[in-house]
């Protein structure tokens, strides 16, 4: 069987030399003609990859990895044709116009998304006459698309895609204008161009095609009135518009289109109203009308989508109030009316939007006091924004219960009195901004606010607090002579209390500089202790060591590549974290980091990043001071059943956010950007409520502008992007795909590593309903929204090409929009 096999491998050529001659009788189709397109193709590939290794002389193409075939008949006879070439996430270097189309004529499906395809479309890829999808999704395709001349008989060989049910080209840069007939033939499905550089009209074919599921036409540059060129589609799931420059209003004809989920129309020139019509779409999800010229009231009828989770019609010119029917909308997570022209009270019924977790509604004209009802929004936890509004009134305790919010902004209104002391229990604040009001009287004595910036507080009525550039608050306002007279009585005083307080601690530092032994000394006048070393003043070199019992392992809570990290509780009671430099082999490298991190974390401050208190780099003591993080690392967490059974998936989608505002800071926020490099679960580190916060930035790099950043490698297995193993050089991608990484294992509840092992997405979406970690309870339908659209990104951060891959910027707007 085996010699009849070896046999037939030997005869092959000639078989399929008979082929081709018998084919040239019957209207020239081949097997051999195709065999040769494909092996040209892979010819002008300028490193064929592996799945290619099959694409042999010497065997047929319907064996061939990517290569499907199917038979027809042709006259008399059967011939086998290919009918599927779907190679995704190959690594495929070259140009798509290298393969002839032409003999190709009985292509079905054709699937290269995700690789490194560049150059024009080819005109032959109009001849495939029974093609059904056509996805180049994330290459590098240029120039205009073909003009797939669809007018008149069709020969049996050629066609012009009358049949494609699917064609995804987005995220390429792609130029010219869409094809006047795309959807003529009334069977498209998906369309999806975003991501390119399309202009001009929108292609009239569009408004009959009412076979469209899906259409993506996002961040192009295409015009057109939104009301005279889309019509009404039944099967209509999606419709993405967002950023181009349609004009017109939005028609009425939308509401007839009720099986829409996501309707994004962001970022456009639209004008008009928002049609109440809009109320029966029951099924809606995500409503963006954002940045566009609308002007009018928002619509009661609003109130009727049940199903909305996200709503932004902010950067309008939208007037009147809020209607209070908005409390109808019990699944709304994301509420954004900024920057409008609304007015009158911020309505008592917000408060039923129970699971809000952003609100924002600044840049308006509201007016009144903020309702206390606001405070029922206990899932609000991202941000809540009221600035630059007429709100006036003293600030409601109920505030204090949005014990998860990070970000809180009262700043430029009118408010008066002075802030509730309930915010002392608002312990997952980041950021409060009550600038430009008339507030007064002391800041709360919470951890959040004595760490402050006096910007957030100032200018106000009479704020006091001891924070630089705010009154201590014993120094009450007193009029004229009268508090002249108290400063006078004062001054002396503090004088005196200031040289008493100098004295003793230059008499405690020469005590224990006496007592330390010989070995150990420290020179406090070497310039070379404290390059920057400041605690509110009381951080002081002895209280480490003291606090350490002089670094005793009894006090060690980690150990990491280039030192061990000491848990230390300071004589006015603050705990701190202390990274102690070790002497090694390695004292070069290790140094290197050392500074490396002393360097960057001196100079960023971001409520997701650890915060530095100080370091000593002296030839006796290296060593930074991190504020304490109570819970220990993400990998630890997971690694513990229980933990991670209390780790249950708001929290770990919450976490996913912080890490993912953390590293788009990194990258968009400073100048010249930084780069991590060492993004895992081990550098996440976890306080008492499972808020992250990214640490180690001994391997982080400062991208510099004038420099080809060229580095050695470095990272985590399992974490490293995959270019780094061939091109040395550092680029904001790859953190994008370590967050990718990250993103799985907090799901998954493990690192990811058999889905990164070259599975496609499409089996990564297929195994998306087995991979939840099963350990905390079953996710509610909001958080399968949430888990979803968090997968989805996670595979788009890990695609093979970094082109391909979105910024920290774009993904982390992914997850709060």
């Amino acid at each position: 069987m085996r010699a009849l096999f070896h046999l037939f491998l030997l005869l092959l050529p000639c078989l399929l030399f008979l082929e081709e001659a018998r084919a040239a009788r019957h209207g020239g189709i081949s097997l051999r003609s195709q065999h040769i397109a494909l092996l040209h193709w892979k010819a002008s590939l300028a490193s064929p990859p592996l799945q290619m290794i099959s694409w042999q002389e010497n065997t047929i193409p319907c064996n061939w990895t990517g290569i499907m075939c199917m038979a027809i008949r042709h006259g008399r006879r059967m011939l086998w044709v290919v009918s599927n070439i779907t190679l995704p996430n190959a690594g495929i270097h070259g140009q798509l116009g290298e393969l002839n189309f032409s003999a190709l004529p009985f292509l079905a499906y054709i699937d290269l998304h995700n690789n490194s395809l560049h150059g024009a479309l080819p005109a032959s890829i109009s001849s495939l006459s029974v093609l059904l999808e056509l996805n180049l999704e994330q290459n590098q395709l240029t120039g205009e698309i073909p003009c797939q001349n669809l007018s008149g008989p069709l020969p049996q060989e050629i066609g012009h895609l009358t049949s494609l049910v699917k064609l995804g080209l987005s995220n390429n840069t792609i130029s010219g204008s869409l094809p006047e007939h795309i959807c003529s033939s009334r069977r498209l499905q998906f369309l999806g161009i975003s991501n390119n550089m399309f202009n001009g009209l929108i292609p009239k074919s569009l408004k009959t095609c009412t076979s469209l599921v899906e259409i993506d036409l996002q961040r192009n540059q295409l015009t057109g009135d939104l009301s005279q060129h889309f019509g009404v589609y039944p099967q209509l799931k999606g419709m993405r518009l967002a950023s181009n420059r349609l004009s017109g209003k939005i028609s009425p004809n939308l509401a007839a289109c009720i099986q829409l989920t996501v309707l994004l129309l962001s970022q456009n020139m639209i004008t008009g109203s928002i049609p109440p019509v809009l109320s029966k779409l029951s099924n809606l999800e995500e409503l963006t009308l954002d940045s566009n010229h609308l002007s009018g009231e928002i619509p009661a009828e609003i109130g009727t989508l049940g199903n909305l989770y996200i709503l932004n019609l902010s950067s309008n010119k939208l007037s009147g109030s809020i209607p209070i029917q908005i409390q109808k909308l019990s699944n709304l997570g994301y509420l954004d009316i900024s920057g409008n022209r609304l007015g009158g009270l911020i309505p008592e019924e917000l408060g039923g939007c129970m699971k809000l977790q952003s609100l924002k509604m600044n840049d308006n004209n509201f007016r009144g006091s903020l309702p206390g009802a606001i405070g029922n929004l206990a899932g609000l936890q991202i941000m809540l924004d009221v600035s630059k509004n007429n709100l006036s009134g003293v600030l409601p305790q109920q505030l204090g219960k949005l014990e998860m919010l990070e970000f809180l902004n009262l700043s430029h209104n009118q408010f008066r009195g002075s802030i509730p002391s309930s915010f002392s229990t608002m312990l997952s604040l980041s950021t409060v901004d009550v600038s430009y009001n008339d507030l007064e009287g002391p800041i709360p004595t919470t951890r959040l606010l004595q760490n402050a910036s006096a910007s957030w507080f100032i200018p106000n009525k009479g704020m006091c607090g001891y924070l630089y550039g705010l009154a201590p608050c014993y120094s009450t306002p007193v009029a004229g002579h009268h508090k002249r007279k108290t400063l006078d009585l004062l001054l002396p005083i503090v004088l005196v209390a200031v040289f008493c307080i100098v004295a003793a601690i230059v008499v405690i530092i020469m005590l224990s500089h006496n007592k330390r032994k010989p070995q150990e000394s420290v020179n406090v006048e070497g310039r070379d202790l404290f390059s920057v070393w400041n605690f509110d003043g009381r951080l002081a070199f002895d209280d480490i060591v003291r606090a350490t019992d002089d670094f005793n392992d009894k006090y060690i809570v980690g150990r990491g590549g280039y030192g061990k990290v000491y848990k230390a509780q300071l004589q006015d009671g603050q705990i701190v974290a202390v990274k102690k430099l070790h002497q090694s082999e390695e004292q070069l490298n290790d140094d290197r980091r050392f500074h490396n991190e002393m360097e960057i974390l001196s100079q960023i401050r971001q409520r997701s990043i650890v915060k530095m208190y100080g370091f000593c780099s002296h030839s006796a003591y290296k060593f930074l001071v991190y504020d304490y993080i109570q819970h220990g690392s993400l990998h630890m967490t997971l690694e513990n059943d229980e933990v991670a059974k209390e780790l249950d998936w708001q929290k770990r989608i919450a976490l996913a956010n912080y890490v993912a505002q953390a590293i788009s800071y990194l990258h968009h926020e400073c100048s010249p950007p930084i780069i991590h490099r060492d993004i895992t679960s081990n550098n996440i580190l976890l306080d008492t409520t499972f808020k992250a916060f990214v640490s180690d930035f001994g391997t982080a790099r400062i991208l510099k502008p004038d420099s080809s950043n060229w580095t050695e490698l470095a990272g985590t297995y399992g974490y490293i992007a995959p270019e780094l193993a061939y091109t040395f050089v550092v680029t904001e991608k790859c953190d994008v795909y370590s967050f990718g990484v990250v993103a799985l294992e907090l799901v998954m509840g493990k690192h990811p590593r058999d889905l990164l092992n070259g599975m496609s997405s499409v089996e990564q979406a297929m195994l998306v309903k087995d991979i939840l970690d099963q350990r905390p309870t079953p996710p509610t339908t909001t958080e399968n929204k949430s888990l979803a659209l968090l997968i989805k990104l996670a595979f788009s951060c890990l695609e093979s090409s970094p082109l391909a891959r979105p910024t920290m910027q774009e993904a982390y707007q992914t997850l709060i929009q």
